[in-house]
């Protein structure tokens, strides 16, 4: 499905630092253009967090992440898959969220990825807050419920916060599951820590029948067999993946809202996300790097390399559901 239109622009062509920056030197096609049917991912940013709850900043992980992406070239060096020239990709901008409102940002991300899901293409977003992998689920998941493989320090399974705030970047699984979007039997949830509130979370996701592996059994029993009983919950139906750049060990990944030490290495981030290959993947994102945070700009390459990691994953499942 190589499609010369398609392919980033190579650094040996135009220098890495040099033209308008899209995610991974991707062209840009807006989602009211007539080139949209003919994209099969698209990576979309989501430039918002007003549903943060202490340190802002992920609205500016777009730009960022996009900046730092430039570095991106085209194979993967182990499994050598090459997404690119697997699937069709293209940046398709940023939604235009509302920074003053947050339920109509709700509703403006979701009619953003409903343009796209009614053209076909498989969404790859960056944000922003954690908060918007629901308005994302409640346009991919109108169908039927999605499984999804979740990394993160924390799970974001939290009922409300400050007497009645439901919607906040601790909160969107729970409304997720809620609203049918995710079937909690086939949610797992890799790399939980730090100090709780009251566990309530916790309880819930567990009695709700989501699989929580807390960073403690990540590391005692391994990553391979971790990821193996992640697999074998979500099966063969689809799923949607998320990842929180705060599941990685703030010294990797400092610039977040919400860092929590003791989580897994860049490295073991890789293995994790390598071992999704083959699974039915409908789409991706990867949240909360936060650029006031990030002053040397680590983070966000962080970020961008596991963005890649998960395009690889994604453009498999897209060619085997075309082919």
């Amino acid at each position: 499905m190589e499609d010369r239109g398609f392919l980033p622009v190579s650094g040996s062509v135009l220098p890495r630092f040099a033209g308008v920056p899209t995610f991974m030197r991707l062209p840009f096609v807006a989602p009211d253009s007539t080139r949209l049917n003919d994209v099969e991912i698209g990576l979309a940013g989501v430039p918002f967090d007003a549903g943060t709850t202490n340190r802002p900043g992920a609205r500016h992980g777009p730009r960022q992440l996009r900046d730092l992406s430039t570095m991106i070239r085209h194979m993967h060096p182990h499994t050598g898959v090459n997404p690119f020239a697997l699937c069709r990709c293209a940046d398709m901008g940023d939604v235009a969220v509302n920074p003053t409102d947050v339920m109509d940002t709700l509703d403006r991300i979701t009619a953003f990825f409903d343009v796209l899901k009614r053209a076909g293409v498989a969404p790859m977003s960056a944000g922003g807050d954690h908060m918007i992998s629901l308005p994302i689920l409640r346009s991919l998941a109108k169908d039927r419920p999605l499984g999804m493989i979740h990394f993160d320090a924390h799970t974001d399974l939290f009922d409300e916060y400050f007497g009645g705030a439901r919607y906040t970047h601790g909160t969107p699984f729970r409304r997720a599951i809620e609203e049918g979007l995710l079937d909690p039997k086939r949610v797992v949830q890799i790399g939980i820590r730090g100090t709780m509130y009251d566990g309530e979370d916790i309880t819930y996701g567990r009695s709700a029948g989501v699989r929580i592996v807390m960073i403690e059994e990540l590391m005692e029993r391994d990553i391979e067999a971790v990821m193996a009983e992640a697999r074998e919950i979500v099966g063969a139906a689809p799923i949607y993946v998320s990842f929180d750049i705060d599941g990685i060990d703030p010294a990797f990944a400092p610039g977040t809202g919400t860092p929590e030490i003791g989580g897994f290495t860049t490295f073991q981030a890789q293995q994790m996300v390598r071992r999704l290959a083959g699974l039915d993947v409908v789409g991706a994102d990867l949240v909360e790097v936060s650029p006031p945070f990030d002053p040397s700009g680590n983070t966000a390459w962080v970020g961008v390399s596991m963005m890649f990691e998960l395009m690889c994953v994604l453009a498999g499942a897209v060619a085997a559901r075309r082919d």
